[in-house]
C-alpha cells in the first residue's frame, strides 16, 4: 500500500511516536561485550527481529534499524568492512518485517567515530560510506534514514547529502547535545541547536532534532531553541530516561515510563512532532508516551 509520507502526516498536525533504546536490549539479549552490535542481523535475526517488533506493539508509529554503527568504516574496527551492504539490507529487512506495511521503517546511521580534523578521514571517504549504506538500507525497505547522535556538522552534512542524493528515503538529521557550566547547550564540536539545524536543513534533512545526551525535560529546552531559530522546522526527539546514575558500578537510568509520558505534553508545546526514546527507554517507555500522544491526537 501507498503510506504517506513522515513529513506529510507531521504537516498535517499529527503527533508521531518513534521506538526506544536498541543497545541495551541486544546485550539482554546475549550480546556480548566486544561483540558487533550490527552483525547481529546477520547472526541472530529473530532477536534483532523482536527488538522492533516490541516497539510496533508498544504502539510505535515507527521503528529505528540495526545499523547504527553498520557503516564501512565503523565496521572496520571489526573486520567486517565488506559486509556492510549485506548487514545494513538485512537490519533495514528485519524492521520492514516487524513494522509490516502500515508503519515506518527509520533505519539509524551514526557517526563513523573518523575526525577530519585529526586528518582520519575525507569528506569524500564520508560520503562514499555513507551513500553504500544508505543505499542498502533502502534495499531493505527503510522509509527514511535517521543519521543521530552527530556532533560534527561536517560529517552529517555528508551523510544528508549521500542519502538525499542517492536514495528517495526522507532524512531525518539529530545531534547529540551537552548542558555547559553557563546552562547553554552544545555539541562536543561546540554546535548550537540552532547552528546544527541551519546545517542539517541547508544540507537538504526535512526532519532535524535531538537524541540521547538528555532526558526529556532537557530536550525541552533544546526544541524551544530550534523553534525559535526555525519556527516551521519539523522536529524529532529520542531523549534518554533521564541522566545515568551509577548504582554498584552500573550505569542506570532513573526515569520511569510515567515521568516520561509526563513530560510529552510540554515537548509537543515546544515543538517537537516526533518522540521517542533513547538510552534507558523501554517498550514500556514507548508505550506509556504513545498513550499520551493517543489523547494529544484526538
Amino acid at each position: 500500500m501507498n503510506k504517506l509520507k513522515i513529513t506529510d502526516l507531521l504537516k498535517s498536525g499529527k503527533i508521531l511516536v518513534s521506538d526506544g533504546a536498541w543497545g541495551t536490549f541486544l546485550h539482554k539479549k546475549g550480546l556480548q561485550p566486544g561483540e558487533c552490535p550490527d552483525e547481529w542481523s546477520l547472526s541472530h535475526p529473530d532477536a534483532v527481529r523482536d527488538i522492533a517488533q516490541s516497539y510496533i506493539e508498544a504502539g510505535a508509529d515507527m521503528v529505528e534499524t540495526n545499523s547504527f554503527g553498520a557503516s564501512r568504516l565503523k565496521l572496520q574496527h571489526y573486520g567486517l568492512q565488506d559486509k556492510a551492504d549485506e548487514i545494513n539490507e538485512a537490519a533495514a529487512r528485519l524492521s520492514r518485517e516487524a513494522a509490516g506495511e502500515d508503519k515506518y521503517v527509520i533505519a539509524s546511521i551514526g557517526p563513523t567515530g573518523k575526525m577530519l580534523l585529526m586528518g582520519d578521514v575525507t569528506e569524500t571517504e564520508w560520503y562514499d560510506c555513507f551513500r553504500e549504506q544508505a543505499v542498502a538500507l533502502e534495499k531493505g525497505g527503510a522509509d527514511a534514514v535517521c543519521i543521530e547522535t552527530m556532533t560534527d556538522a561536517d560529517e552529517a552534512v555528508q551523510a544528508i547529502r549521500a542519502a538525499k542524493e542517492n536514495t528517495g528515503l526522507e532524512v531525518i538529521a539529530t545531534f547529540t547535545f551537552d548542558k555547559t557550566m553557563q546552562g547553554e547547550y552544545r555539541t562536543m564540536m561546540g554546535l548550537t541547536p540552532a547552528d546544527a539545524a541551519d546545517r542539517a536543513l541547508a544540507a537538504g534533512a526535512t526532519i532535524i532534532g535531538a537524541n540521547c545526551g538528555n532526558g526529556m525535560e532537557r530536550m525541552i529546552d533544546i526544541v524551544k531553541e530550534i523553534k525559535a531559530s526555525f519556527p516551521d522546522a519539523l522536529i524529532l526527539v529520542h531523549a534518554n530516561a533521564g541522566l545515568p546514575v551509577t548504582v554498584n558500578g552500573v550505569d542506570t537510568f532513573p526515569e520511569t515510563p510515567e515521568m516520561m509520558a509526563a513530560l510529552v505534553p510540554a515537548l509537543v508545546a515546544a515543538g517537537a512532532n516526533i518522540i521517542g526514546g533513547c538510552c534507558g527507554t523501554t517498550p514500556a517507555h514507548i508505550k506509556a508516551i504513545a498513550d499520551i500522544v493517543a489523547k494529544i491526537n484526538l
